[in-house]
């Protein structure tokens, strides 16, 4: 143990000397202008997701316990991020800790069959025949070890000390978008043959999750189990949580917190083949009322929403719209210019399939032409491979800061801009550890 607690408190160490190095206050301003819709520039972020194994591999891990392993795994991740991505995160002077929670289930077995080497599943939605099986499901019975969870603050705080201060934070889900649960429970296909043949089984359905969903966050919220996200947190399908509008503002400090005081997000990647009218008729309708309860809100992930943008802007407070690979971005950019973030993802394949340098260009050149006007952030992530050369991540971030210096050079169009920020962090990589 005495192995392990070195281990950790060496890179704890690291990661506070990193806090103060990396100019946490001028990287937050960033964040709460841009996010309240007065950026100062275009915003550059980049996650590995599953790419992380082969920038960091588990078997460079040298702590035995396996919660310790853990916790390594987050500090070197965080050290990683500071020495070789370098993007417009911020590392904050914490310990995160998630509460030790089980969600339940929905009544029904949901087998999953996973591929190999990071790859797709498969699984066997449980519902057949649908009004046969539908009186199978149930809401969900979550529950929570708080001795478990305080068990975890005690020793991280044993371990990390003042050095990284323990607290609980962490996500109790991702989405309230419903439509990943209902093909789960019904099947990706017969889930679309019934919004034509049996439209009313889709609507029982959607209700019930609706109201399942809801009965959810409430069992956590009167838990006292929420907490602020609204610093270094990643939001939405990405995103950095900072902003001056949350938490409501009768939010009691230190209390926990409501669903009033922090982001919220829905997407509706399954069913990106369906028309705008039937969207608008099953799948927006049931995810307005979830959405209505959180303070910010941001809308979507992969799919491409330009066909379905007039009926997301009606969400209420939204904030941060995603914009895929496979969406059309002047509609996009039109739509947005001042009613939200423009949350661009380019295309991962540029770097994740070889390293095309002159496409990521071209992509983000792109991006700044069609929508600099807007309060725009370029994300890279969906990488699930870099084929072992990790570089590929950090010369992305390069890039991009030198399109975003040389868009603004040419004229930018962020009335409130400060262009000498974002040409020092093209030209010089130890500009973005200052």
């Amino acid at each position: 143990m005495s192995h392990d607690t070195d281990v950790l408190r060496r890179l704890a160490e690291r990661v506070r000397e990193i806090c103060e190095l990396q100019n946490p206050r001028a990287r937050e301003q960033l964040w709460r202008k841009h996010n309240g819709l007065r950026s100062e520039r275009p915003m550059v972020l980049c996650f590995p997701e599953g790419a992380w194994e082969e920038l960091l591999p588990h078997s460079a891990l040298e702590c035995n316990d396996p919660i310790h392993r853990d916790w390594e795994y987050k500090l070197r991740s965080k050290i990683y991020w500071w020495e070789h991505i370098r993007d417009d995160n911020f590392i904050e002077p914490w310990f995160d800790i998630a509460w030790c929670t089980s969600p339940g289930n929905y009544g029904v077995e949901i087998p999953h069959i996973q591929g190999d080497q990071r790859g797709s599943y498969v699984w066997d939605h449980p519902l057949k025949e649908f009004h046969r099986d539908f009186t199978k499901l149930h809401f969900r019975t979550p529950s929570v070890d708080r001795v478990k969870t305080y068990e975890q603050v005690e020793r991280a705080d044993a371990i990390f000390g003042p050095t990284l201060p323990p607290r609980i934070r962490g996500q109790a889900w991702w989405t309230v978008g419903l439509t990943w649960t209902a093909v789960l429970l019904v099947g990706i296909e017969p889930f679309m043959l019934m919004m034509c043949d049996d439209p009313a089984a889709v609507h029982q359905l959607m209700a019930w999750l609706r109201d399942e969903q809801s009965h959810f966050i409430d069992w956590h919220e009167k838990q006292g189990l929420l907490r602020l996200m609204s610093g270094s947190h990643y939001v939405g399908s990405g995103g950095v949580g900072c902003t001056d509008d949350l938490p409501a503002v009768d939010f009691m400090p230190g209390a926990p917190a409501r669903t009033r005081d922090i982001w919220g997000f829905a997407e509706s990647q399954e069913t990106v083949g369906i028309s705008p009218a039937m969207f608008e008729e099953f799948i927006l309708p049931y995810q307005l009322p979830l959405l209505d309860r959180f303070g910010l809100n941001c809308y979507g992930c992969c799919e491409p929403v330009h066909s379905r943008i007039d009926s997301i802007l009606t969400i209420p407070r939204l904030r941060r719209v995603s914009v895929s690979p496979w969406a059309d971005e002047q509609t996009m950019a039109e739509k947005l210019n001042g009613q939200a973030i423009f949350s661009r993802k380019p295309h991962p394949a540029t770097v994740c399939l070889g390293f095309r340098e002159e496409a990521v260009r071209d992509d983000i050149r792109k991006t700044l032409q069609t929508a600099g006007g807007c309060a725009l952030e370029l994300i890279m992530k969906d990488t699930h491979t870099v084929e072992n050369e990790p570089w590929r991540l950090t010369r992305w971030v390069q890039i991009a800061y030198e399109e975003i210096e040389d868009h603004l050079e040419k004229g930018s169009t962020y009335a409130t801009g400060s262009p000498e920020f974002s040409r020092a962090m093209a030209r010089d990589p130890e500009a973005r550890r200052a």
